[in-house]
């Protein structure tokens, strides 16, 4: 295999792993299910992007280093056999490792700050502030029966 596309493999594998342990994990299965489908990859390759999170989460916070080059090295031979049997090219490489240190970056990311002000008076019920609500009802107020009764 050429060296360069070796080079990318790695890269490509190494970032994957630092992926598997952040808030991004979602996108970035999600991501790498999208591209193991389009190399032909069979569903156990997802399965074993699974099994390798498990594996870095279960060392620990601070996640063993063996255990994390052995993850990458792991990965790192799965693209370069796709590489090796024509299901990638070096374009496909290339991408893919974009898109993962896009993902990457994301996720190195501080949090913006937030600045919520609550104006207009008095409140009487509850106040919720989220970045997304799903699901959530309130019963109705007690006090507004009591004033019509």
């Amino acid at each position: 295999m050429d060296a360069e596309l070796a080079a990318m493999a790695a890269s490509g594998a190494t970032t994957l792993v630092s992926l598997m342990v952040t808030d991004s994990w979602a996108h970035t299965r999600a991501l790498m299910g999208r591209f193991l489908a389009r190399a032909g990859a069979d569903t156990t390759a997802i399965t074993g992007l699974d099994d390798a999170r498990t594996r870095l989460l279960l060392t620990g916070a601070a996640a063993d280093e063996r255990a994390t080059s052995d993850i990458a090295a792991e990965w790192q031979t799965n693209l370069c056999r796709l590489v090796e049997t024509g299901a990638l090219t070096g374009e496909d490489l290339s991408a893919l490792g974009a898109s993962l240190r896009r993902l990457a970056a994301a996720a190195a990311g501080r949090p913006a700050t937030v600045r919520n002000t609550i104006s207009g008076g008095t409140q009487h019920g509850p106040i919720v502030q989220a970045g997304t609500i799903t699901g959530l009802a309130f019963p109705p107020d007690p006090s507004s029966r009591r004033e019509r009764g």
